[in-house]
């Protein structure tokens, strides 16, 4: 067995692309082979920098990639984070310090930078906690029985004057970014989406071109002729006895910036011929789709996880940069183990902005900068993380106040992965 000082932790280089992706796949159990298409793909968005790998000789054992990201805060202001992906430790190499030290070397890099937040998706819960990452946000998926929802039949577009109407890819590529600039603005933790996303999700670009599925996409326009809102979906084929058709419709993509624009998209999924069961895909757990169907039963859940990650780096911005709904004083203390956004805080907010600093004062909550970076977004309760022990008041009644501070009225959420 190799020791730690074996396994040489750095930024990979250009010609170690291909085995890098190779300990990727393998870490991920999927089929360990390197095309070129792999290659010309990997190379239009890894930056080598920021792009580690655990070397033990010449094979890669651990793989670890991060980029830059704007995740949106309480209030809407964009916040700089530090977004990663691609974690691997190959199994024949575990417990040997290899992702504490990638993790150490990426996050201490992010300070430095000036990144507020950390983000990641996890693929499996108890790995980032020690790391200082909270789960900040939780994804639902649903899937509606359509005949049993209630629907009428005979619906044949919105009522309120707007209009929904099929577009191909070129459409999506010139209103897209602009609709989701406007709802990210108004979503706590949604993050950004580059030209590749688009060109990715719209076939503009189509790396495996054995692997894409042509989408169906769709947008809802006011009266006035306004984009707001547009899905995007693939449906299956199946039929039953007697030539009965079974079709599943599957959401790829649904932003909306109203809730008409929302509800005229469900109903026109919900309406399409063929069309037996769909699928929603990841949403937000207060989704407002079961309870726009008549039957709201006739929509199950079957999957809620958490999904966004947070780890704070900087509590005084990323405190700062959110807004609050009510008017309170808390301290807290802050626990850190790597030594990056350890502390005593005082934070001072209201409707109408808030300020946070160093202090001496005596705490109200201590904390672990996980479980802040579970609050920041609004999602969590201090009350119920201290009835589980990982907060502690050290004020009565300081969690009450957390709160009433913290939490929102509508759910974070985070519509895509990365």
């Amino acid at each position: 067995m190799s020791s730690r000082q074996d396994i040489d932790v750095r930024p990979i280089r250009d010609d170690e692309i291909p085995v890098w992706i190779r300990a990727a796949k393998t870490g991920f159990l999927r089929p360990p082979t390197v095309s070129e298409a792999d290659l010309a793909d990997r190379r239009t968005y890894v930056v080598p920098e920021r792009t580690l790998g655990a070397f033990e000789g010449e094979r890669c054992v651990g793989t670890y990639r991060s980029f830059p990201q704007e995740v949106t805060a309480v209030g809407g202001a964009a916040v700089q984070a530090d977004a990663i992906t691609s974690v691997t430790v190959t199994a024949t190499h575990r417990r040997r310090g290899i992702l504490t030290r990638m993790m150490a070397r990426d996050l201490a890099a992010a300070k430095d930078r000036g990144d507020v937040v950390a983000t990641l998706i996890a693929a499996e819960y108890p790995i980032y906690g020690r790391y200082g990452f909270g789960a900040a946000t939780t994804v639902t998926e649903w899937t509606i029985d359509v005949p049993r929802a209630g629907l009428d039949p005979r619906w044949a577009g919105p009522d309120d004057g707007g209009r929904t109407d099929i577009v191909d890819g070129d459409d999506v590529r010139k209103t897209g970014p602009e609709l989701h600039g406007r709802f990210r603005r108004m979503q706590p933790g949604a993050i950004d989406r580059d030209e590749r996303w688009w060109q990715l999700a719209t076939g503009g670009r189509v790396p495996d071109p054995g692997a894409w599925t042509e989408p169906f996409h769709a947008v809802y326009r006011t009266a006035r002729g306004e984009v707001e809102g547009l899905l995007t979906y693939t449906v299956d084929e199946h039929w039953g006895d007697a030539k009965q058709p079974l079709q599943t419709a599957s959401v790829k993509d649904l932003i909306a910036v109203s809730p008409a624009a929302e509800r005229a998209l469900w109903r026109y999924l919900c309406s399409i011929d063929w069309v037996t069961a769909v699928k929603s895909g990841g949403r937000a757990p207060d989704d407002l789709l079961p309870h726009l169907l008549p039957d709201p039963r006739a929509a199950r859940i079957v999957t809620q996880a958490d999904w966004l990650w947070v780890r704070i780096l900087d509590v005084v911005a990323a405190l700062e940069t959110r807004t609050y709904g009510a008017t309170g004083a808390l301290v807290l203390e802050v626990a850190d183990g790597a030594g990056l956004a350890g502390g005593r805080y005082r934070l001072d907010a209201s409707p109408e902005g808030a300020s946070c600093t160093w202090t001496t004062e005596d705490a109200d909550l201590t904390l672990p900068v996980g479980e802040l970076g579970a609050l920041w977004l609004g999602d969590q309760s201090a009350v119920r993380l201290t009835a589980l022990g990982r907060v502690r008041e050290e004020r009565a009644g300081a969690a009450v106040v957390a709160d009433a501070l913290l939490r929102t009225s509508r759910r974070p959420w985070c519509p895509d992965i990365f």
